[in-house]
């Protein structure tokens, strides 16, 4: 797999965010198609969203293949987040750390994206197939 063989390719994408102290702050799950690639700017996918009329946005991962897996066939649904794909090309999971405490004095909070290398478990969670 390289980054130009992800265009026009569908994904379903696992985020879980954690906090400086390694607990969990939150999960979130989001589909799309990748739309562009680069090697340093990262992989630009447009999110699908449950409302056709709404633009879709784009959401840009980083330009790292080692989180990116063959998604079994079927139906993948989260009803919270919106996220409902037929049959994705693959499955994506990212671990992202806030590695700084929360600011409240305008500046940016930091995050580290790290990869999760291990396939991710089809069935167990909120994703499933149907």
């Amino acid at each position: 797999m390289t980054l130009d063989s992800l265009i026009g390719k569908t994904c379903l994408i696992g985020l879980s965010y954690f906090e400086t102290d390694g607990s969990l702050l939150k999960q979130s799950q989001c589909c799309g198609r990748v739309i562009k690639v680069d090697d340093e700017l990262g992989i630009t996918v447009q999110l699908q969203h449950t409302d056709p009329k709404v633009q879709q946005a784009d959401f840009i991962l980083p330009p790292n293949l080692a989180a990116w897996f063959n998604a079994p066939a079927g139906r993948f649904s989260h009803a919270p987040s919106g996220v409902d794909i037929e049959n994705p090309d693959y499955l994506v999971t990212w671990d992202i750390h806030r590695t700084q405490e929360e600011r409240t004095d305008g500046q940016h909070e930091w995050w580290d994206w790290v990869p999760n290398v291990q396939a991710p478990s089809v069935g167990q969670g909120a994703s499933k197939p149907h």
